[in-house]
């Protein structure tokens, strides 16, 4: 594990450190099992150019946590506290708005056991339960937040947004817990020969947005797109990459990202 990251402002402190980045983050910066995260494999990558890590969020964090739910606080004080010094944030969130039983199942049709295609077995509209109203929200929860941290840093510093990659719905699930993505699938009779289109659709609509926000940025916002970059031997469960994944998508995808703003 690196030495330049930490999940516990008071150890920092302890240390006598202070974070030059602050990640905000949900499980693919947080996961807990052995070969780390995501954020452990960036800190890696940061730390030649001597950058600290400060991780803000937790497993399962959606987008509107950062801004208004459990860790909006913790977010908000930090960027306070260490904004004005920040060289760059990295921002993780949205895949748990559309994954989970209760967050996934509600997108799907009633019964899409004759559907030909991904697109097909989603509710499309503007209310409440359609792709289209999930991914709007998304959408503007990362715009408020984005201009939240933007004005508390540097007119220099960068701030990164990403994608995951095309999750497997195969029902392999975290020691103890229930799939994310297949116990859906299921329940709305989608057929087994579109279930991996399924996710890659959900996966495209976000990266649709995330791309169109950060082109109105100038700049500022940098998008890691991080798509196609992991085998499925790469994958530990339906929802996270090995260790040797999470490292492959840093150096692959991430860094050439952050080596072009002066961060690694």
């Amino acid at each position: 594990m690196a030495d330049n990251i930490y999940w516990h402002e008071p150890s920092m402190l302890q240390d006598g450190a202070a974070p030059s980045i602050i990640a905000i983050g949900d499980s693919w910066f947080w996961y807990p099992l052995p070969g780390g995260s995501l954020a452990a494999s960036l800190a890696k990558l940061v730390a030649s150019n001597r950058h600290t890590l400060l991780v803000f969020g937790n497993n399962g964090a959606e987008a509107y946590d950062y801004l208004e739910g459990v860790y909006a606080t913790m977010v908000d004080s930090a960027l306070r506290r260490y904004g004005t010094t920040l060289s760059g944030v990295f921002v993780s969130g949205g895949g748990n708005d559309f994954a989970g039983f209760n967050d996934l199942r509600p997108l799907l049709g009633v019964d899409c056991g004759a559907c030909a295609s991904a697109d097909a077995c989603f509710n499309h509209g503007t209310s409440p339960g359609c792709v289209e109203a999930l991914f709007d929200r998304v959408r503007r929860n990362y715009v408020e937040l984005i201009d939240g941290v933007a004005a508390q840093i540097p007119a220099a510093a960068r701030i990164f947004v990403h994608n995951y990659d095309y999750a497997i719905p195969s029902g392999q699930a975290v020691i103890g817990s229930r799939a994310w993505l297949k116990p859906a699938l299921v329940a709305a009779n989608v057929p087994a020969g579109l279930r991996a289109a399924c996710v890659r659709y959900l996966i495209d609509q976000f990266s649709a947005r995330l791309a169109d926000l950060t082109a109105s940025y100038a700049g500022r916002v940098v998008f890691v797109d991080s798509r196609g970059t992991l085998s499925a031997s790469d994958w530990a469960n339906e929802l996270h990459p090995k260790a040797a994944g999470f490292t492959r998508i840093a150096r692959q995808k991430w860094q050439p990202a952050l080596a072009g703003a002066g961060l690694a």
